[in-house]
C-alpha cells in the first residue's frame, strides 16, 4: 500500500486553497467494506474502479485536499494528523528537488483499523480556512458533478445527511447561471461539498465549482479524484444499499448516469470518514427531479423571511416560526424544507389540505395525534445509527448501541397507541397511514426485542436514569457472567450511598448523592443556616464547585469508588453488547419498516403543525384556479408579531390582468403587500389554509423577489450592481407560470436611466405570461396601462388632515390598496418633513421639485382605438376564465354575465365608442 509520486508540488498553498500531496487512495476502504462487489476486493481497486466507466474518463490519479479535508484529517485520529505534516513535507521537500518520501495513504490506515470509529450521531462540524463562518449543526455531504462537453449543463447530484439514513439522487439541466444547483445547495444547508478534481484543476476552476465557491464561502469543499464519480459503480452501491421497500428508484436512475456518478463518489467519501459502512439494503434512497416542487432561489427566501428573520436570526418571527408548531425533530425538518421547496401537484396539495380540513373538525383525532406523536424521538436519526455497521468496538460503540435498541423499543411501543387514533379517519392521506401501520414487521420487532430486553426498560431523560436504563436493559438469566457485573454494579453503588451518608452523620452537613456524566458520582449539599467551622469546607472536601449556596464536592474515597463503578460498567456494557449484536442481526431484515413509520409521524406531526396554526389565526382554505384571488388577505408573519388582524387587503391578478404596478407614498405598506401575497403563495402550496376570507391561486413554478437597496460588502456590489444582478437572474430564468415581486428597481441610479431601465424590464416581463407585482416610485411607469391591456395600476392610499390649532398639514396611512395611481406628489418631502431637517430646506426642496415635475410629467392619454381594445381584451380573457373554472349554477351564471357585459359596455362609452355589445363585430 505504499507509493511514491513524483508529480511536481510548488510552495505550500494558503488555506482554503487546493492542497496537491501524493496519491491519497480511498480503494483501500474495498477491503473491509460490505458493499463492495467481491471483484474488488484485492488491492486490484484502481482498475476495478474504472472498468466499465461509460460517462466519465479518469481524471488524474490524485486525490486534491481542501481545508475540509485537511478538517477530516485531524478529526479521524492521531495515526492520521501526520496526513497534513508529510503533505507539507513532502511540498516542501520537492520544492528543493529532493524525492518524495513515501508515506501510507489514509485508505490502508482505515483498512488496517488504526483509526478510531465514527457515528453519525458524533458531531460532524467543518470550517473553511477561507471564511471564519462556520456551518454550525450541518450534517449534509453533497457531491455535485456536471457533464462535459455536449453534456454541459446536465448535474448530478447526491446527499445524505450523517444523521439520517436517506441518499437523496438529483439530476436536471441547468442554465448558464446554475440557479437550480445553488437553490438546492442552499436548501440543504451542505456541511461538506465534493466535486470532481478536474472541475478545480490548475487553479482555473469550471464556472460550476467558482459559483459554488463563491456562494457558500463557509462550507468545505474537497475535491476527489474524477474516477470516483463512476455511473457504474454507483448503480451497483445503490442496488446493494437500497431497501427493498424503495427498489423502484433503480427504475428512476438507472439511465441518470450523473446522479449516479455523484452517488458513487459520496459513498466511497462517506466511508473514508465514518469508518463504519451501511449494511445492506439498509438505505432508503429516493430521486428528486426539479421538476416536483417549486424553486425559491436563496435571495427570495432571505427577502421573504422564510426560515430566518433577517434583523435577528434567533428570532421566530418566519413563515417556519408562524406555522411551526411540530412536536418532533422530523416534522419540522420536514416542515422546513416545504416551506423552502413547495409542491406544484395540486392534487397531493389538495390531499392535504382534506387532512387539515378533518383534523380541524374533528378535536378528539386532533389532540389524539397530537398526543400520540408528541413521545416520539428523531426516528430518523434513530436509523440511521442502526442501519451503520461500526468496524470498530469500543465501549463507546457498545453503550451507543444500547441505548439505541431501548430507543427502537421505546419508537415501538408507541405504535399500537397511534394507530388506534388514526383507526376511524376519513381523508385518503390519514387512511393510508394507517394501512401502513399496519404492518405486522413492528409487532415482530417487538416480540423479538422483548425477550431480550426488559419489558419496564424506556427512554428516561437525565444522564443517571438512562445510565440505570442501560445497565439493567438486558433481562437477567441470559448471560450469567453478565448477572455477576450487575450485582457488583449494584454493590458499588449501595457503598456510594453508604459513604455519602456516613459523610453527613460525621460533619453534620445536609449531603446527598449526586451524578453528572462529566463527574461521575459526587456529594452535593446546600447550606442554609448552616455555619462552616472557620469558614471554610474539611479539608479532604477536593474538586469543590460552588453556585450561591449549593456546594459539589468529592472525596477520595469516593473517585476510587466511582473507577470501580466504571469497570463495571464496562464489563455490563460490553456482555450487553454482545447480547444485542445477536439481537440486532435477528431483526435487521425487518428493521426497514421504520422508514414507513419515520414518513408517518414526520407527516402527521407537520399537518398536525398546519392545522394548529390555523387555530391560533383565523386562516380559510385556498383553492386553486388561473387566477390569483385574495379576499382581504393578511400578511402571516406581521398578524404574529402584533398580536392581532393587521389591515387585510385584496389582491387579485389573472391572465388579463397579470401585471401590476404599485405606487404610494414611503412607510404606506407596499413591501409589506408584495411579501404578503407571496407568502400566502407558498403557503397555499404546502397545503397549508391561509390568512384570508377567500383565496385562490395559480399554481407558480418559481417565485422571484427582488426586494432591498442595500449595498453587498462580500461581493463588492454597489446597490444598483445588486439590483441588476437579481433582476438579470429574474430575466434569465422565468417561465410563464412563476410570480415575481419587484420592489423599487432603478434606485441606485438616475432617475433618466432608472425609469429607462424600468420600462425596458417591464416590457419584457410584459411578454410573459408570469404574474408580476411591480411596486415602484417612478410615476411614468403608470403610463404602461395606456398601452398593454394586461397592465393595472394600483396604489396605496393616504389621507391628509390639518390641525385645527397650528393648521399644520399630517399624512395618515390607511395601508389600504385601490385602483389607480397615486395622486400623492412628492411624498419623500413629505417624509423629510418628519424628520428633523430644518424647514427652509424643506420648503426650497418643494419648489424646485415642483418644476422639474412640470418638466417632467407629461400627462399621455391613449386614444380612443387603444382604450376600445383594451376592452374587448379584458372581456375574451374574462369569458375564457369563466368558462376554465365557473361552478355557478345557470342563473348566477346568466347574472354573471349580465354584470360583464355592462362593465365592456362602460369602458366602450369611456372611450367615445357606442356602448352596445350588439354593435361589436368581435
Amino acid at each position: 500500500m505504499f507509493r511514491s509520486s513524483t508529480e511536481e508540488v510548488g510552495d505550500t498553498p494558503e488555506c482554503g486553497q487546493t492542497w496537491g500531496v501524493s496519491p491519497m487512495d480511498i480503494s483501500g476502504l474495498n477491503e473491509t467494506t460490505s458493499y463492495a462487489p467481491a471483484s474488488t476486493s484485492s488491492g486490484s481497486s484502481h482498475q476495478s474502479l474504472d472498468e466499465g466507466s461509460t460517462s466519465f474518463n479518469d481524471g488524474p490519479s490524485l486525490l486534491r485536499v481542501t481545508s475540509g479535508q485537511f478538517h477530516h484529517s485531524l478529526r479521524l485520529g492521531r495515526n492520521n494528523s501526520a496526513l497534513f505534516a508529510s503533505t507539507s513535507d513532502s511540498s516542501s521537500h520537492r520544492s528543493r528537488g529532493g524525492t518524495p518520501k513515501q508515506r501510507r495513504t489514509p485508505g490502508s490506515a482505515v483498512a488496517t483499523g488504526t483509526h478510531p470509529a465514527r457515528t453519525p450521531v458524533t458531531d460532524h462540524t467543518a470550517t473553511s480556512c477561507s471564511s471564519a463562518t462556520t456551518t454550525s449543526g450541518a450534517s449534509v455531504i453533497v457531491a455535485v458533478v456536471e457533464g462535459r462537453g455536449l453534456a454541459r449543463g446536465e448535474i448530478g447530484m447526491a446527499s445524505l445527511n450523517l444523521k439520517y439514513p436517506e441518499l437523496i439522487l438529483s439530476q436536471f439541466a441547468d442554465t448558464g447561471t446554475y440557479a437550480k444547483v445553488i437553490t438546492k445547495i442552499h436548501i440543504l444547508v451542505p456541511l461538506e461539498i465534493l466535486m470532481p478534481d478536474t472541475a478545480s484543476e490548475k487553479g482555473k476552476g469550471t464556472k460550476l465549482f467558482n459559483l459554488i465557491k463563491e456562494n457558500f464561502p463557509g462550507v468545505a469543499f474537497t475535491a476527489i479524484q474524477r474516477k470516483y464519480f463512476n455511473e457504474r459503480k454507483g448503480l451497483e452501491y445503490i442496488q446493494q444499499l437500497c431497501a427493498p421497500e424503495f427498489a423502484t428508484v433503480l427504475m428512476e436512475v438507472q439511465a441518470k448516469y450523473y446522479c449516479l456518478a455523484a452517488a458513487a463518489a459520496l459513498l466511497k467519501y462517506l466511508e473514508f470518514i465514518q469508518n463504519s459502512v451501511y449494511a445492506a439494503k439498509s438505505l432508503k434512497v429516493s430521486f428528486k427531479g426539479s421538476e416536483q416542487t417549486a424553486m425559491i432561489d436563496s435571495a427570495s427566501a432571505t427577502n421573504l423571511e422564510l426560515v430566518v428573520n433577517n434583523r435577528d436570526h434567533r428570532s421566530e418571527h418566519t413563515l417556519l416560526g408562524v406555522l411551526n408548531h411540530t412536536k418532533t425533530p422530523g416534522g419540522a425538518r420536514r416542515l422546513r424544507s416545504n416551506i423552502l421547496e413547495p409542491l406544484v401537484d395540486v392534487d397531493t396539495i389538495n390531499i392535504r389540505l382534506d387532512t387539515i380540513r378533518e383534523l380541524l373538525q374533528d378535536e378528539e383525532l386532533f389532540f389524539g395525534l397530537k398526543n400520540a406523536i408528541g413521545h416520539f424521538l428523531d426516528i430518523d436519526q434513530l436509523l440511521s445509527v442502526l442501519v451503520q455497521i461500526p468496524k470498530q468496538e469500543t465501549v463507546q460503540v457498545a453503550e451507543a448501541k444500547i441505548t439505541h435498541v431501548i430507543q427502537l423499543k421505546h419508537t415501538l411501543d408507541l405504535v399500537p397507541r397511534l394507530r388506534m387514533v388514526l383507526k376511524n379517519c376519513k381523508t385518503t392521506l390519514l387512511k393510508a397511514y394507517y394501512t401502513s401501520l399496519e404492518d405486522n414487521r413492528f409487532d415482530i420487532i417487538l416480540e423479538q426485542i422483548k425477550t431480550v430486553i426488559n419489558d419496564d426498560a424506556t427512554y428516561l431523560k437525565g444522564s443517571l436514569n438512562m445510565r440505570t436504563q442501560k445497565c439493567y436493559a438486558v433481562r437477567p438469566n441470559i448471560n450469567e457472567f453478565l448477572d455477576i457485573a450487575r450485582r457488583a454494579y449494584t454493590e458499588i453503588v449501595d457503598d456510594i450511598a453508604g459513604l455519602v451518608n456516613q459523610m453527613g452523620e460525621r460533619y453534620g452537613f445536609p449531603m446527598r448523592t449526586s451524578f453528572s456524566t462529566a463527574r461521575g458520582f459526587f456529594i452535593q449539599m446546600k447550606l442554609e443556616g448552616v455555619v462552616l467551622p472557620e469558614g471554610k469546607l474539611p479539608s479532604e472536601f477536593i474538586k469543590v464547585t460552588k453556585h450561591k449556596n449549593n456546594y459539589g464536592f468529592t472525596i477520595a474515597d469516593l473517585m476510587k469508588m466511582n473507577d470501580r463503578c466504571d469497570e463495571a460498567l464496562r464489563e455490563i456494557f460490553h456482555m450487553s453488547y454482545v447480547v444485542i449484536c445477536q439481537l440486532l442481526s435477528t431483526i435487521h431484515e425487518h428493521i426497514h419498516c421504520l422508514y414507513k413509520l419515520s414518513d408517518a409521524v414526520s407527516m402527521l406531526d407537520m399537518l398536525l403543525s398546519l392545522a394548529n396554526a390555523c387555530t391560533i389565526s383565523d386562516y380559510v382554505r385556498p383553492e386553486f384556479t388561473d387566477t390569483l384571488a385574495i379576499k382581504q388577505g393578511r400578511h402571516p408573519i406581521l398578524e404574529r408579531i402584533v398580536g392581532q388582524q393587521p389591515i387585510s387587503n385584496n389582491s387579485y391578478i389573472s391572465e388579463g390582468s397579470n401585471f401590476v404596478i404599485i405606487t404610494g407614498p414611503n412607510m404606506s405598506g407596499k413591501s409589506t403587500y408584495l411579501k404578503q401575497v407571496a407568502l400566502c403563495q407558498i403557503m397555499a402550496q404546502i397545503g397549508s389554509f391561509v390568512p384570508a376570507e377567500y383565496a385562490s391561486f395559480r399554481v407558480a413554478d418559481q417565485v422571484f423577489t427582488r426586494i432591498g437597496v442595500d449595498d453587498d460588502f462580500e461581493t463588492n456590489s454597489s446597490t444598483f450592481m445588486l439590483e441588476m444582478k437579481e433582476i438579470s437572474y429574474i430575466i434569465h430564468n422565468v417561465s410563464d407560470r412563476s410570480l415575481i415581486i419587484i420592489d423599487e428597481l432603478g434606485r441606485g441610479t438616475s432617475a433618466e436611466e432608472g425609469i429607462g431601465i424600468c420600462h425596458s424590464v417591464c416590457e419584457f416581463l410584459l411578454s410573459h405570461k408570469a404574474f408580476t407585482l411591480f411596486a415602484t416610485h417612478f410615476m411614468e411607469l403608470c403610463q404602461l396601462e395606456s398601452l398593454y391591456p394586461n397592465v393595472e395600476n394600483q396604489h396605496m392610499e393616504v389621507q391628509h388632515t390639518r390641525s385645527g390649532d397650528t393648521g399644520t398639514e399630517s399624512v395618515v396611512y390607511t395601508y389600504l390598496l385601490n385602483r389607480g395611481c397615486s395622486e400623492e406628489r412628492h411624498y419623500g418631502l413629505r417624509a423629510a418633513e418628519m424628520t428633523a431637517l430644518p424647514s427652509n430646506i424643506i420648503q426650497e426642496a418643494k419648489i424646485i421639485a415642483s418644476k422639474v415635475s412640470q418638466q417632467l410629467l407629461a400627462k399621455h392619454h391613449s386614444d380612443p382605438e387603444t382604450q376600445r381594445q383594451r376592452a374587448v381584451y379584458h372581456l375574451a380573457t374574462r369569458l375564457l376564465q369563466t368558462a376554465r373554472n365557473s361552478r355557478l349554477d345557470p342563473d348566477s351564471l346568466r347574472m354573471y354575465l349580465k354584470g360583464l357585459k355592462k362593465q365592456y359596455e362602460a369602458e366602450l362609452q369611456a372611450a367615445g365608442q357606442p356602448a352596445s355589445i350588439d354593435t361589436e363585430e368581435e
